[in-house]
């Protein structure tokens, strides 16, 4: 028996549901990154929102851009976060995350953005229907490979650069002994 294209009690269509429940989890993760005191758990978040979004480029029928997402967001910057973060917490070091006091200012400023756009989507007339525009792979993969190559082997360079950079510096001070003025070991 086929399943249909909506809900049978709810009488929603499939993909809008789908789009309602990944954008429910984007919104829910972006905000447990910006209020999880636990900077590991707001790593974790953090991947977990680029995985909504990549799963929102999917269904909105771009999987290049969804790969893309995967590979590059959740693949490489959430694991050099989560790396940088493991490798860089010191013993003493506290494992929450130090929250300053202007929270209600930041707060309201928040407000105030989402009021201003709000206000400007509502007044915008947007076109009833463009044409999709439809990206091949091939042609994307030619034109970044031909085109912008030293573009990208520079970020290449850049990301393994800060890597090593990071393991050097971790490692630096897992070495050092702190020695006070006193002449006595406090490590």
């Amino acid at each position: 028996m086929p399943i249909g294209n909506s809900i049978p009690i709810v009488g929603i269509r499939w993909d809008d549901m789908l789009f309602i429940v990944l954008a429910a989890a984007l919104l829910v993760s972006a905000l447990l990154v910006v209020t999880l005191r636990d900077i590991i758990r707001c790593g974790l978040a953090l991947t977990a929102a680029f995985a909504s979004l990549a799963g929102i480029y999917a269904l909105l029928g771009d999987p290049l851009v969804a790969a893309t997402q995967v590979l590059v967001y959740i693949g490489a910057i959430s694991v050099l976060i989560l790396f940088a973060i493991i490798v860089t917490q010191t013993k003493n070091a506290p494992m929450g995350l130090a929250f300053q006091t202007q929270a209600w200012i930041g707060a309201a400023a928040a407000v105030v953005i989402a009021v201003v756009i709000s206000g400007t989507i509502l007044a915008t007339t947007w076109p009833a229907g463009g044409q999709r525009l439809l990206t091949g792979t091939v042609d994307v993969a030619h034109k970044l490979f031909s085109d912008y190559v030293l573009p990208f082997e520079v970020v290449s360079v850049l990301l393994t650069a800060s890597v090593v950079g990071g393991v050097y510096l971790a490692r630096r001070e897992i070495g050092r002994r702190e020695i006070d003025p006193r002449g006595e070991d406090r490590s």
